[in-house]
C-alpha cells in the first residue's frame, strides 16, 4: 500500500491527474484502481473528478507496480548545510526538484538519493525528503528532510508561516516606489491547469512583500519576502502588478534574453531546527549567470 499526503503546491488538481504525475501510472490504470475502490482519500471512496486538498491522505492499494523507478544519480550537489535531520541545498536553475511526467531523471531527488539514501518518506516514494519546492528555472535554497520526524516538524513550520524565505528577482519596468505589499489570492487558472492566476475562485490567500534594491535601464532588481508560499507566487504577483520577471516563459510575454531561465533566486531561508528548535539561517548569492544578466542591463 502507498500513502501520499498532498501539499499546498498540488491542491485543487483532479486526483487522476495528480496521481499520474506523482506515481507515473497511466490514466487507464488510475481509473481502474478508483473504480475497484483501490484508491481512497482520508479513508473514503472518491471519483476521478475529485479535487485533492491540502493534507489529504491518499492510500493506494496496488498489487502491480507500474510506477517509475527513481534511481540515485551521481549529480554534483551544492550542499550548504547537513546534519542527521536536515539538508539545505542550493538548487541550480534548470533542475527539476522531483521526478514527474516528462522528467524522470536528472532531478534534485535523483541527486539526493545518491548523496543520502535515507530521506523522509512522508510525501511518498516520488518525493523523498521534499518538504517544499521551487520551480525548475528558479535557483536557490531548499530544505530537505532526512527522516519523517524532521519532515513533520518542518512542514508544520512552513504551514504556520514560521519559515523565513527571501528571494532576489529582476523584473521588467522601473518600479517607482521603494517598498510594496501584494495581497492577492491565488488559484489554478481555469483554462490552463499548469498556470496559476489571481482569482477569488477556489483561491488561497497570498501575500508578497518586496523592496527595490536597484533601478536599472528598463528593469528593477528587487528582494521579495514570502508571507505565504503559493505555487508561482512571486512570478504571478509581479506580473499582476505590471512588473513581470525577466525571462519568465509563462507569466511574461517579453523576449527572452540569453540562455538563463527566469531571473528569480531563493536567496535566504531561516527555520527552527526540527530537533533542537535552534533558529538557523542560510544565505547564498545568485549564480554567475544571474549576475551577468544584471550586468547586461547595467
Amino acid at each position: 500500500m502507498k500513502i501520499i499526503n498532498v501539499d499546498e503546491d498540488n491542491a485543487d488538481i483532479r486526483i487522476d491527474k495528480y496521481l499520474i504525475e506523482e506515481l507515473g501510472y497511466s490514466r487507464n490504470k488510475i481509473q481502474k484502481l478508483i473504480e475497484s475502490d483501490k484508491i481512497a482519500v482520508n479513508g473514503k471512496k472518491i471519483k476521478n473528478s475529485y479535487l485533492v486538498r491540502v493534507d489529504d491522505e491518499i492510500t493506494i492499494e496496488d498489487d502491480v507496480e507500474e510506477s517509475i523507478e527513481i534511481k540515485p544519480e551521481k549529480i554534483l550537489l551544492d550542499i550548504i548545510y547537513e546534519d542527521d535531520d536536515v539538508i539545505v541545498v542550493n538548487k541550480p536553475s534548470g533542475m527539476v526538484v522531483h521526478p514527474a511526467l516528462g522528467h524522470y531523471t536528472g532531478t534534485l531527488v535523483n541527486a539526493l538519493l545518491y548523496h543520502s539514501p535515507k530521506l523522509s518518506g512522508i510525501n511518498g516514494a516520488g518525493r523523498p525528503g521534499i518538504i517544499h519546492r521551487i520551480d525548475k528555472d528558479t535557483s536557490g535554497l531548499l530544505l530537505v528532510a532526512k527522516n519523517d520526524a524532521a519532515h513533520i516538524a518542518l512542514a508544520k513550520s512552513l504551514k504556520e508561516r514560521h519559515v523565513k524565505r527571501h528571494y532576489i528577482a529582476l523584473v521588467h519596468g522601473v518600479i517607482p516606489h521603494d517598498h510594496g505589499t501584494i495581497d492577492a489570492p491565488i488559484g489554478r487558472d481555469s483554462f490552463d491547469r499548469k498556470k496559476m492566476g489571481v482569482t477569488d475562485i477556489n483561491a488561497k490567500d497570498a501575500i508578497t512583500y518586496f523592496s527595490v534594491l536597484e533601478r536599472l535601464k528598463d528593469v528593477t532588481l528587487i528582494e521579495c519576502q514570502l508571507e505565504t508560499g503559493r505555487t508561482h507566487q512571486i512570478r504571478l504577483h509581479m506580473q499582476y502588478i505590471g512588473y513581470p520577471i525577466v525571462n519568465d516563459s509563462v507569466y511574461c510575454n517579453k523576449k527572452t534574453i540569453g540562455n538563463f531561465g527566469q531571473m528569480l533566486h531563493a536567496k535566504t531561508i531561516g527555520f527552527a531546527h526540527p530537533k533542537t528548535n535552534k533558529y538557523m539561517e542560510f544565505t547564498v548569492e545568485p549564480p554567475a549567470e544571474f549576475k551577468k544578466m544584471v550586468d547586461y542591463y547595467r
